[in-house]
C-alpha cells in the first residue's frame, strides 16, 4: 500500500479535497496546502490512525525554519520505519513548501490512512486536546532546561542578587529581540510561500501560451481567445469581452 502508483486514483484527488480531509479530522482550518510543509500535520495523523506509535511530544507545531520542520519529519520517518511502511519521504522538497510536492505527498497520506481500518475515525480521539497536551509538555520541558541554565551558571556567582537583577534585565532584552526574529522570520516565508506559488502559476499560463503559439493550434479561434486574455494589458472583463467575441465570430462564421 505504500507504493501507490503513479496513476492510481489517489493521485487525482484535488487541493479542497484533501483541505477538507485534513481540517475535519485535526480541527484545523488550513487554507493552503503549503501550511502542512512543516510535517507537524502528517505526524498528527498517522498519530490519529495508529494511537500511541507517534511520540508527539516531539513534534514541533510551531516549526516556521526548515532546520525544526527537518525534525518533524525525522519522527515521521521513523514511524514509517517502525509500522515497516516503504515510504520514502523527500523531505528536502517537501519543507520548501511546494504546492505539488506537498500535494502528491499528502494525496499518498491520505489514501493510506484510509486503507487502514476502511478510513474509519477514531471517535475517542481528541485532535485539539493532543496538540494542546503537547504544547504544554513543550513549553514545561522548555522551562525548566532554562530555569536549570539560570541556575548553574548563577552557581558561582557571589553578588548573586546583583547578577539576577542584571541577568532579568538581559532576559526581557532577548525576550524582544526573539519576538521580533520570529516576526520577520514569519515574514520571510510568507514572502517565498507568495513567490513560489506566483512562480507555479505563471509557469502554467506559459506552457499554455507555448501550446497556443504552435503551428497547429496557433490560428484556432479557441487558441486566438485564450491568446486575446493572456496578452490583455487592461481590465481582464474587457480581455474576456474580446475572447468571447473572438469564438462567437468564428461560431457565426461555421454556421454560414
Amino acid at each position: 500500500m505504500a507504493n501507490i502508483g503513479i496513476m492510481d486514483s489517489a493521485y487525482f484527488v484535488g487541493r479542497n479535497e484533501l483541505l477538507t480531509w485534513i481540517n475535519a479530522r485535526l480541527q484545523l482550518n488550513l487554507t493552503r496546502i503549503e501550511e502542512v510543509a512543516s510535517g507537524a500535520v502528517q505526524c498528527q495523523m498517522m498519530d490519529m490512525t495508529y494511537p500511541g506509535a507517534v511520540p508527539m511530544h516531539k513534534v514541533n507545531f510551531d516549526a516556521k525554519t526548515e532546520y525544526d520542520m527537518i525534525q518533524n519529519y525525522k519522527v515521521l520517518q521513523d514511524v514509517f520505519s517502525k509500522l515497516k511502511i516503504d515510504k520514502h519521504i523527500e523531505v528536502n522538497r517537501l519543507v520548501k513548501g511546494r504546492p505539488l510536492d506537498n500535494l502528491e505527498f499528502l494525496q499518498w497520506l491520505k489514501r493510506y490512512c484510509e486503507s487502514v481500518n476502511g478510513g474509519i475515525m477514531n471517535e475517542n480521539y481528541n485532535p485539539l486536546e493532543r496538540r494542546s497536551k503537547v504544547g504544554r509538555e513543550r513549553n514545561v520541558k522548555g522551562s525548566q532546561r532554562s530555569a536549570k541554565s539560570l541556575l548553574t551558571n548563577n552557581s558561582h556567582n557571589p553578588g548573586l542578587g546583583e547578577g539576577m537583577t542584571k541577568i532579568k534585565v538581559v532576559l526581557r532584552m532577548l525576550s524582544g529581540t526573539h519576538i521580533l526574529t520570529i516576526q520577520v522570520t514569519d515574514l520571510k516565508l510568507s514572502v517565498d510561500h507568495l513567490e513560489k506559488e506566483r512562480d507555479f502559476y505563471f509557469a502554467k499560463l506559459r506552457d499554455i501560451e507555448i501550446l497556443c503559439q504552435t503551428p497547429d493550434l496557433e490560428d484556432v479561434p479557441m487558441a486566438m481567445a485564450v491568446k486575446k486574455i493572456l496578452y490583455a494589458a487592461d481590465a481582464r472583463e474587457s480581455a474576456l469581452a474580446e475572447a468571447q467575441e473572438v469564438l462567437s465570430h468564428s461560431v457565426d462564421g461555421s454556421k454560414s
